[in-house]
């Protein structure tokens, strides 16, 4: 197979000095059990897919951007007494980021998009407090909420639920095992109503949230559901991208009337 230049990883030094990189992809997953069904690396395989397919998009339209490595480590303080959940801590993953900024920044890579696999990774607080440090322009997004769930998937549960499964049968169906041997992916919630509501936060401690790991029932996942979502996502992400590429930095937001 020929390297494909949008993936960094693929990528040569020789094809790295012709075509620069006007936007860097940080896929950034996690490492944790999804239900019986799906595998620890879910998280990192939907978002290195992700940011693969979005990329190649956008650099067949003419943008130079490209996919970095994906970060398999994400926040997972509420599982971290469940067996080979391997968590990162924010203040560890702040200085991940700081050092990649850095880098970025010193190579005069000014764009970089923070794309998120994982519900326990907050990067917004983050970026806040690199912005003033540097002069490369930082976002994030959830891939996840880059299409409209519900006019795919009947139920929305939040994790190895339909939409990740019906993702995993798209992307690697040979490590989803049959969905008959999956766990029904009940919530049990908070008792306190306003916690209940998601009115107020907190992290869930997800032994007492889930008996098998999932939040979300699994069992009407399908391939097409994934694919057909899937292509909306990165179709999305893509347009933003190539959008981004074009960007002038000095020049985005509207002018005073």
């Amino acid at each position: 197979m020929a390297a494909r230049p949008w993936i960094l990883a693929e990528t040569d030094w020789r094809e790295v000095q012709e075509n620069g990189c006007e936007v860097a992809v940080l896929p950034w997953g996690a490492t944790e059990a999804h239900n019986y069904h799906l595998p620890y690396a879910t998280d990192t395989y939907q978002c290195d897919f992700i940011a693969h397919e979005s990329c190649r998009r956008a650099w067949e339209a003419g943008s130079r951007v490209r996919a970095l490595p994906c970060v398999p480590f994400g926040v997972n303080t509420g599982q971290i007494n469940l067996p080979l959940h391997l968590n990162m801590n924010p203040s560890t993953q702040f200085l991940v980021l700081r050092d990649i900024v850095d880098a970025l920044s010193r190579q005069k890579i000014d764009k970089l998009v923070l794309l998120n696999g994982h519900g326990g990774n907050d990067f917004k607080q983050m970026i806040r407090e690199l912005t003033p440090q540097f002069s490369t322009f930082i976002c994030t997004l959830n891939w996840y909420q880059m299409a409209e769930q519900a006019k795919y998937f009947e139920d929305l549960g939040d994790h190895a639920g339909e939409l990740e499964t019906s993702a995993m049968l798209h992307i690697a169906p040979e490590l989803v095992r049959p969905l008959d041997e999956a766990g029904s992916g009940r919530e049990y919630r908070f008792v306190i109503p306003a916690l209940r509501a998601r009115k107020v936060w907190a992290p869930r401690d997800w032994q007492s949230a889930t008996r098998d790991t999932g939040i979300g029932d699994p069992s009407r996942a399908t391939a097409e559901k994934g694919h057909a979502f899937l292509e909306e996502v990165t179709t999305s992400i893509a347009e933003f991208l190539i959008q981004l590429a074009a960007a002038d930095l000095e020049d985005l937001y509207d002018k005073p009337v």
